[in-house]
């Protein structure tokens, strides 16, 4: 599993294996050996050459990890260059498959209190954003009656059906299904509870959407019958709030999080959009205080924002260099950080072996 030993007289793997036992990782507060993330060791004229499995390709503790890897095998007698390689096994959410016969690995909800606050467009960039970091993402435009993901996605139709089932259209890395691509531009859609049941459950099930490191899931606004629906067919992996910086729209984003949280789904975060001097500062920051949930951060008010998402050009493709999408490039990281760590948590407290994991 380690590769070749060098020489008794040279560095060895023991020798190396117990240096990189002494390697935290971060997060999970434990040593890289125990948890099973160093692979490929390969040790040649004493030069050590391994690889750091990460629990999520848009891992932002790579730098971290990096250097006390290096720091502690500079320890080791003799030792001679050092590379270190990267992959990723994203921990996989085994409920999931067992209710609704799809390989999504997690899934993820995002969601606010009250309509107008950018939730589709964070939403569909935290999606691209992950796809952008390597790992393979859906997304599950469940806002039935306000669809808006095609359009944000630049993709009007989807390709036809295969084998009886829908295949999601595609662009940015990043597959998705929304009501809008089966029902007219002008048609309303005026369901009620039952129904909308029904269509989400067929948008999740009778798609082919092949295996996803993570399905993002677009919640209508509000606290009604799409998130009850939601949290009994598929299980949430963890839910993202959004709001905005003012009071009123922050006090809204409580009865979001206090909804999930009754529903028994584990709280990522929350995350501040439109922030900035227009609308003000820090009401997100002081509900993630309040409620004792991680502050994922703020997307700064640029009319970029606006611009991509009308244009079907969202800012992390169409801007990558702009303030707001280095926000959302970072937020999406922490939202992976956390669904590993919710996961493997989870894993764990049903005595599933840490080398399972995957």
């Amino acid at each position: 599993m380690f590769g070749n030993k060098a020489k008794q007289s040279g560095v060895t793997t023991e020798a190396v294996m117990a240096a990189l036992s002494t390697v935290i990782e971060p997060d999970l507060r434990r040593d890289l050996v125990s948890l099973n993330m160093v692979r490929n060791l390969e040790i040649a004229d004493n030069n050590v050459t391994f690889t750091i499995m990460l629990t999520t390709p848009a891992c932002p503790l790579r730098d971290t990890m990096e250097r006390d890897s290096r720091a502690a095998l500079s320890q080791v007698p003799g030792i001679g260059n050092i590379t270190v390689n990267w992959d990723s096994n994203v921990p996989s959410d085994k409920r999931i498959g067992a209710q609704v016969g799809q390989n999504f690995r997690n899934t993820i909800a995002v969601s606010s209190g009250k309509g107008g606050v950018g939730k589709t467009t964070v939403a569909v960039n935290l999606a691209i954003a992950l796809a952008l970091e390597g790992a393979r993402v859906g997304l599950l435009d469940a806002d039935i009656l306000g669809p808006n993901v095609p359009m944000m996605m630049g993709r009007d139709q989807m390709p036809r059906p295969v084998n009886r089932k829908m295949v999601p259209a595609e662009n940015y890395g990043v597959k998705f299904i929304s009501m809008a691509f089966l029902v007219k531009p002008d048609q309303p859609l005026i369901w009620r509870g039952p129904m909308l049941h029904s269509a989400i459950r067929q948008l999740l099930t009778d798609v082919d959407w092949g295996e996803l490191d993570y399905l993002i899931v677009d919640l209508p606004p509000g606290t009604g019958d799409a998130q009850l629906t939601l949290a009994q067919v598929l299980p949430l992996s963890g839910a993202v709030v959004i709001t905005q910086p003012m009071e009123v729209a922050a006090s809204d984003a409580v009865r979001g999080l206090k909804t999930f949280e009754k529903l028994e789904v584990p709280i990522i975060g929350v995350i501040e959009n439109m922030s900035g001097e227009f609308f003000g500062t820090g009401a997100g920051e002081r509900v993630a205080e309040t409620y004792n949930t991680e502050y994922l951060g703020s997307i700064p008010l640029e009319a970029e924002v606006r611009k991509g998402g009308d244009s079907g050009h969202p800012i992390v493709v169409a801007y990558p260099d702009s303030d707001a999408a280095k926000a959302i490039r970072h937020i999406a990281q922490r939202v992976a950080q956390r669904i590993s760590v919710f996961t493997i948590q989870a894993q764990e407290e049903n005595v599933i072996p840490i080398n399972m994991i995957g």
